[in-house]
């Protein structure tokens, strides 16, 4: 499976982007799908994820009523509308899927396939 990361850029404060992760390959192993960020010099962390069975969605609290994750199971293609966006914001965003979700949606060993990135720049 391979992911498509793009959709990042520069934006200003309380602005708006739309990420997009498009993913190729054996898609019929790709069950769940989600979306962590790294920002200079901290560790990466989750932002949001989706389940495609039955379309649960799960944020981290520090996103939750300014992003929305979507996605379009026909098209293997997952979105993150970022909102409301903030310097803290900024980081490299990468989207992750996998096949199960054994723990928590929040952990990265969860993931078994990864895109490379795409920046995200908040200016303030």
């Amino acid at each position: 499976v391979q992911l498509q990361a793009s959709g990042g850029g520069l934006v200003q404060a309380w602005g708006s982007l739309r990420l997009s992760c498009a993913a190729s390959g054996r898609t019929n192993r790709v069950w769940h799908m989600g979306w962590f960020r790294q920002a200079p010099g901290k560790e990466r962390e989750f932002v949001a994820a989706i389940g495609w069975s039955g379309g649960s969605t799960h944020y981290a609290d520090s996103v939750k009523g300014r992003f929305t994750i979507s996605g379009d199971n026909a098209a293997n293609t997952m979105y993150l509308q970022m909102n409301s966006l903030k310097p803290d914001d900024t980081a490299v965003y990468y989207c992750a899927a996998a096949r199960y979700i054994y723990s928590e949606y929040a952990i990265e060993y969860e993931y078994d396939y990864w895109g490379q990135g795409t920046l995200v720049t908040v200016s303030s």
